[in-house]
């Protein structure tokens, strides 16, 4: 027999709660040796457990059940249960964040109820109830784990925000730059079809005045055959009549003479017609002088259209790789477009860090001096070195790590070593008193060795396990330390010690450097003398390097070479 429980706080009389009971143990194996159907059988639709829908007992149980009463009222327990369940999801708070986990509270009472009432289900209804709670907590597990994955979301966005932002206004600069560079090419074409327009008129004009000139030559030199003519004629009639008048004037015979004019005569007859000949087929050429004159002038117009031919088609080329460039330049910003507005869809948006200012110690100034020059990845560092150094401060103990083989020689111990508390600056100090030690000990032994028996002999065998726990802790946590950073890798094995000895003979050196150049050893040297001590200690460094180290050491692009700079700065350790 079942029993029923009704919830605390009912309010219900002792003979309602028998005449409930009655009912419910009256109802609840009426049919076949199986539960009550209510309600189900008021609307007609009936549950069978573990039976199947085509079934002849399915039908047949379905048959008879659809012949029950439609009237019967809910059983005075669920309404109970009902009413309560009501009245608990009223009286919930669904503003907050858990009110999910709050809402299945009420539900989960109500369960436990019927648990605890069905005795003979008890079993299998916790065995359900049980496989949800375990489901549930692994829901719970698996949404927590994600919870890092939103946060690197979120600092992926911003740098890829960042990232389009700088390529945008790279883009924006590049197509400035361009259209510039069009409109001066642009220009530039435009002189030069210009510039070309006037030396064609140039020419036209010049060959206008040559043809002018060719006919004014034309005319002129016929008038002078015409003259020469006249003139040999005058000449001619001259001697004759000379002759005629004085023939005895030669002493020699006239006819003769007359002979020897006629012969004369003729060979002068003949060289006229051969000058003439001479002019007629020589009439048309220019002089020499004229001739070079033009043809020199026409060779430098020549050379300046084939000039300015070549400089047309090199603008010409240039623009379509212009274009090509714009078009290339277009599609780029297409792509980065597109990215964006996919980054923008499927990012989460930036962390708030100034409300870390209220949460680190020193406040906000402390807070901008931490965060100065760091990025998202670098500040949540800085934020688990502040958070982890004062979890660090509350412990009072640490618990030893054994004697297995996989623990460092320097943390082989078993049980509660005491947390000594020191500083930051503390732990500074004693690491390069180590170091000290360690060079002029010349390695003799290991470093983990050689570390714990420094501990023993600063503080002594008692408190020396205690200071290796708190050594290591301290630089465990605090990775962005460079000399904590450095003892770490050294002590887990990480780092050689060559490397540490290496860069402190490379500081020597270059300390030595500089103290050659001070030829007055007043600490100062010029920034020309800086880049030959660097160039000096740092043969195999390029030149953008060298000049990387002069910028960290104090140079900027409008210092010169005869500033000063105070070297021993350089070399001072915070």
């Amino acid at each position: 027999m079942l029993a029923v429980r009704l919830p605390e706080g009912h309010g219900l009389p002792e003979a309602a709660v028998l005449q409930l009971r009655d009912h419910f143990e009256s109802c609840q194996f009426s049919i076949g040796g199986h539960l009550s159907p209510w309600p189900t059988y008021t609307s007609g639709q009936t549950i069978l457990h573990n039976r199947k829908p085509c079934s002849y007992d399915y039908r047949k149980r379905a048959g008879s059940w659809q012949q029950q009463p439609l009237g019967t009222t809910k059983p005075r327990y669920l309404e109970q249960l009902e009413n309560y369940l009501r009245k608990e999801l009223l009286l919930l708070d669904l503003s907050t964040d858990s009110a999910q986990e709050l809402r299945l509270q009420p539900y989960r009472e109500i369960f436990e109820f019927f648990i605890e009432d069905f005795k003979t289900y008890k079993p299998l209804l916790s065995s359900i109830k049980n496989a949800y709670e375990v489901m549930l907590a692994h829901q719970r597990e698996k949404i927590r784990a994600l919870e890092p994955l939103k946060a690197k979301l979120v600092t992926m966005n911003e740098d890829c925000n960042e990232r389009i932002l700088a390529m945008r206004a790279e883009e924006r600069y590049e197509i400035s730059m361009l259209k510039k560079e069009k409109m001066n090419l642009l220009k530039l074409i435009d002189k030069k079809n210009e510039e070309k327009i006037s030396l064609q008129s140039e020419v036209s004009k010049l060959r206008k005045n040559l043809a002018e000139e060719y006919l004014h030559y034309l005319s002129e030199r016929d008038a002078r055959k015409i003259l020469i003519a006249d003139l040999n004629e005058l000449r001619y009639q001259r001697e004759d009549m000379s002759l005629a008048q004085s023939p005895g004037i030669w002493g020699e015979d006239p006819v003769k003479l007359t002979l020897a004019l006629k012969m004369t005569r003729q060979d002068l007859t003949r060289t006229q017609m051969e000058l003439n000949t001479m002019k007629a087929n020589f009439g048309d050429v220019v002089p020499r002088r004229d001739f070079e004159m033009q043809e020199k002038t026409n060779k430098d117009l020549q050379e300046q259209l084939d000039s300015l031919r070549d400089d047309y088609e090199e603008v010409c080329k240039e623009h379509e790789l212009l274009l090509q460039l714009h078009m290339t330049t277009l599609k780029e910003r297409d792509q980065f477009y597109s990215e964006l507005q996919e980054i923008q869809r499927t990012s989460t948006p930036r962390p708030d860090w100034t409300k870390c200012e209220g949460v680190v110690a020193g406040g906000p100034d402390r807070w901008q001096m931490l965060a100065e020059g760091k990025n998202s990845d670098q500040l949540v560092d800085v934020l688990l070195e502040e958070i982890g150094e004062g979890l660090l401060r509350e412990k009072d103990f640490f618990p030893g790590l054994g004697y297995g083989e996989a623990i460092p020689s320097f943390l082989r111990f078993d049980g509660i070593v005491e947390n000594k508390k020191p500083t930051k600056k503390d732990v500074v100090n004693l690491l390069k008193d180590a170091w000290k030690e360690r060079l002029v000990e010349e390695q003799k032994e290991k470093f983990p060795d050689f570390f714990f028996n420094f501990l023993e002999n600063r503080f002594g065998p008692g408190d020396a396990m205690a200071w290796a726990y708190t050594i290591f802790e301290n630089i465990k946590l605090f990775r962005s330390n460079e000399v904590m950073s450095q003892f770490y890798a050294l002590l887990m094995g990480k780092r050689s010690e060559s490397v540490y000895i290496k860069q402190k003979e490379t500081v020597v050196q270059l300390l030595k450097e500089m103290t050659n150049a001070d030829s007055q050893n007043e600490g100062l040297i010029t920034m020309e003398n800086l880049s030959t001590a660097l160039k000096s200690t740092f043969p195999f460094k390029r030149e953008e390097r060298i000049q990387q180290l002069m910028e960290a050491g104090g140079w900027h692009s409008n210092s010169s070479n005869a500033d000063l700079l105070n070297y021993h700065s350089l070399f001072i350790e915070p």
